[in-house]
């Protein structure tokens, strides 16, 4: 009971937050339209509570990355799943970022804006290929951390997770401590995060200011293309894989999955449903073994949703600043982003730190416009997380399939509704991780050998 109570007090604290941006939205459209003069100095407020987003990129960074390359290491040694599990990962998520950009090319989401009036631009020299290789080595360890450069933090942090996978047991005690500071780090991300409603309120006020109702329907324009761009890609995509390589339906899945989605959309966040799907995806008919490593182990490493959003709002951004990425860029940004996102999963903020840390890393003077973002970054949360969990879902049952340890005779009499899931099963079950150490901590546990969680 007391678990449930908890839920419950962490999804009223999410939908405050939720409600109080979409009014602050409001009230910045509003003020931005019936006095433009006043709304251009509120911009100051959006570019404050950027700072603080700005301050957070080099922490986020490093610790995610740190553990997320520990992470990868215990899931491959798991075998034949593992290694499978973490290529497939690989590939969706890097498909999903290419989708993003194609989507975000298509569409060409912010053009003709100029928000760039409102002051939201710092523009940076130009470099040399050669000065940008060499830029990214640190001049000492940690003095990436004070440089403003995040490729440096992100040499640093790999150059840290391969020297700890190199040490073996005896780095533990430095991955442990790592992810006690990221659990401090992201405590501090959600305390600003408190602040989004006022950030929201300054950046829209400021930009409706500068553009008049343009604004409105550039981001709109964004959030309709990000909804319908998760949709083809969870029917089409996602579907079609799973139609292929298994025969199922994935509506019937979906279905079968329904309460699921409801607890997702009501806290805007794919954790909330991270043990009910564990169960589920067990009684569908694949293996414990499976399913305990793939579920937790794609939950940070399987980001469909996420990855689609970082590059489209990248690109609404460079648009809407009059300085669209080259095609250079996008490829660079996408390999960064390939990197950084791996490790955040179910840390509300992370996706926004990630995406100010991939503008920071090649075109710094785009990285205040995450302030416009923020005023519907809160609407596109649940797309991201419906899509990062329906990915989970799907991937969970192609690997049992690929590995041959599903039942298919449990998968359809389970989709056709003859043999409907227990709620009563759930009882005792994990509470939602809420930080990434949390998850990866379920995948120390559930990372064990295949023959022996058989003799179990």
């Amino acid at each position: 009971m007391a678990h449930k109570l908890g839920a419950l007090r962490r999804m009223d604290r999410n939908h405050y937050l939720y409600i109080a941006v979409i009014v602050a939205v409001v009230a910045g459209a509003i003020v931005g339209l019936a006095a433009p003069e006043f709304a251009k100095t509120l911009d100051p407020i959006g570019k404050g509570f950027v700072a603080l987003i700005k301050m957070m990129i080099a922490p986020v960074i490093f610790c995610t990355i740190v553990i997320g390359v520990g992470s990868i290491a215990k899931a491959a040694t798991v075998g034949k799943i593992g290694g499978l599990a973490i290529g497939y990962f690989t590939v969706m998520s890097t498909f999903a970022l290419g989708i993003g950009l194609v989507v975000g090319n298509i569409l060409h989401p912010g053009t003709g804006l100029n928000i760039a009036s409102s002051s939201y631009t710092a523009v940076g020299e130009a470099v040399s290929g050669t000065d940008f290789v060499l830029g990214i080595i640190p001049t000492t360890l940690f003095s990436s951390f004070v440089s403003g450069s995040i490729l440096q933090v992100l040499l640093v942090a790999l150059l840290v997770g391969f020297a700890l996978q190199g040490l073996g047991s005896r780095g533990t005690a430095v991955l442990e401590a790592v992810k006690s500071l990221q659990a401090v780090v992201f405590r501090i991300l959600s305390m600003v995060l408190w602040l989004a409603p006022l950030g929201a309120f300054g950046a829209i006020a400021a930009v409706v200011g500068n553009t008049g109702g343009g604004a409105l329907v550039s981001l709109a324009t964004l959030l309709v293309g990000f909804y319908i761009t998760c949709a083809v890609f969870i029917i089409v995509i996602l579907g079609g894989l799973l139609r292929l390589v298994t025969g199922v339906n994935i509506f019937a899945l979906m279905k079968y999955l329904g309460k699921e989605y409801l607890l997702i959309v009501g806290t805007s966040s794919s954790e909330a449903a991270l043990p009910r799907l564990i169960a589920k995806m067990e009684h569908l008919g694949v293996s414990k073994s499976v399913v305990g490593i793939t579920v937790p182990t794609g939950y940070s490493f399987n980001l469909d949703g996420t990855a689609i959003y970082l590059t489209m709002a990248s690109l609404f951004i460079a648009n809407a600043m009059g300085t669209p990425l080259a095609l250079g860029e996008q490829i660079g940004l996408l390999a960064f982003m390939i990197i950084a996102s791996k490790g955040a999963a179910g840390v509300t903020g992370a996706g926004l730190a990630t995406l100010a840390g991939g503008l920071q890393t090649y075109r710094p003077d785009l990285v205040n416009g995450v302030g416009v973002i923020v005023g519907i970054d809160r609407f596109m949360s649940e797309a991201r997380a419906v899509t990062n969990f329906t990915g989970n879902a799907v991937a969970t049952v192609l690997i049992g399939r690929w590995t041959r340890q599903i039942d298919a005779e449990q998968v359809r009499l389970v989709l056709a509704g003859s043999r409907p899931f227990d709620e009563a099963s759930l009882a005792g079950a994990h509470e939602p991780a809420s930080t990434t150490a949390e998850l990866a901590a379920i995948v120390d546990s559930s990372a064990v050998p295949v023959a022996d969680r058989a003799g179990r």
